[in-house]
């Protein structure tokens, strides 16, 4: 063997690497702009949760416990009316609603028992568990305070606990499920798109279309026909493996989540189309993925909440559709949300938006890319 001609072989592939600007920038630009985004959405102080009290003790336990929840560092505690309690713990705004009896003081010195309600929206089970630690932490604190005042003997907690969504046997995988539902499809969608979409124009089959009485919007919309025909079957293959195999948590309309699904799917399909007019070659296609795909997965709320992001980077994720398709699939799957919901609407609408100026960006710049 000789090292001569490999050396010469090594040479040209770094001065290949040295003139592709686009190649060097994902090399060594994306990684730095990926680690740095870990570091915001891992190392940001987190936000306390929001939790309501509802006081009905007229006794001195009732307000000890008050005083002890909001002087917590880890939960941010109103006291609203009942019903706005009960609305900000269907809409998200709360993560825990606690309830004081008017005869908790009372029960506490007969019984020897504290038994305060604790509604828990439980649709995250990490949150749920912050949230009742906290709230444990803190009354227990409150009742060791009242002991040691002589006001009486330390009673044992007793709370009563009760989920308005999910359960205590729900788990990571429930709370990921959905999510992963439409990163599996729109990522492999996008991929099997803008390659063949690509393989399409260096074969010529695109050009000769180009040349026919065909208009743009009509090769456009015919391809993604094609390529939205196999994303129903992948679609359809991941959401029957999701619910039956791997049983996956769902209180929702299986129509609505595969509809959420499909969106994603068109939208995939359409990205792929576009993005693919401004690559020369398959690997020019893939190096789109961690520039356009990966700070998708990062901000649309899979890893960390949106509402947990600092707020210049809350703006950013809510201009991506990804972040729509998660938290529409989150709602119908984890909350039973139907398509008649404020928010899920607004998910739906927003996906279907993307979708139609993603076809128009790709009749746009179809002509340019191959005349």
């Amino acid at each position: 063997m000789s090292m001569r001609r490999a050396l010469a072989i090594t040479r040209r592939l770094l001065a290949g690497f040295r003139h592709d600007k686009r190649t060097l920038g994902i090399l060594f630009m994306v990684p730095l702009v990926m680690l740095g985004l870990f570091a915001l959405l891992l190392r940001h102080d987190p936000t306390p949760v929001a939790v309501a009290v509802l006081n009905e003790d007229a006794g001195p336990l009732g307000r000890a416990i008050v005083e002890q929840l909001k002087a917590s560092d880890h939960m941010a505690v109103t006291e609203p009316t009942a019903d706005a309690a009960r609305a900000q713990l269907e809409d998200g705004t709360l993560s825990a609603r606690i309830r004081l009896p008017e005869d908790l003081s009372v029960t506490a010195a007969k019984t020897g028992a504290v038994k305060p309600d604790i509604t828990l929206r439980g649709t995250d089970p990490s949150a749920s568990a912050v949230v009742l630690q906290s709230i444990q932490q803190a009354i227990l604190a409150a009742l060791q305070a009242q002991a040691r005042a002589g006001i009486g003997t330390l009673p044992t907690l007793e709370p009563q606990i009760t989920y308005r969504y999910g359960g205590s046997s729900l788990d990571g995988l429930d709370l990921l499920g959905g999510p992963f539902v439409g990163l599996v499809v729109f990522f492999l969608v996008y991929i099997v798109t803008s390659i063949s979409f690509l393989r399409e124009r260096s074969l010529g089959t695109l050009e000769r279309l180009m040349a026919s009485p065909l208009r743009r919007g009509e090769i456009v919309v015919g391809y993604m026909l094609g390529f939205s025909a196999v994303a129903v079957v992948q679609s359809v293959e991941v959401l029957v493996f999701s619910l039956w195999v791997l049983h996956i948590y769902n209180a929702g309309s299986i129509a609505l989540i595969f509809g959420i699904e499909l969106l994603l799917a068109l939208a995939a399909v359409n990205l792929g189309i576009f993005l693919s007019t401004f690559a020369r070659s398959e690997f020019e296609a893939v190096q789109f993925i961690p520039a356009v795909i990966a700070p998708q997965m990062l901000l649309s709320g899979v890893i960390v909440p949106v509402a947990s992001e600092p707020g210049w980077l809350q703006v950013v994720s809510n201009v991506l559709p990804l972040t729509y398709a998660v938290n529409g699939l989150r709602a119908v799957m984890l909350e039973g949300a139907g398509l008649g919901s404020n928010g899920v609407l607004l998910d739906v609408a927003v996906l279907a938006a993307f979708c139609v100026a993603t076809i128009l960006a790709a009749a746009a710049t179809l002509r340019r890319t191959v005349a």
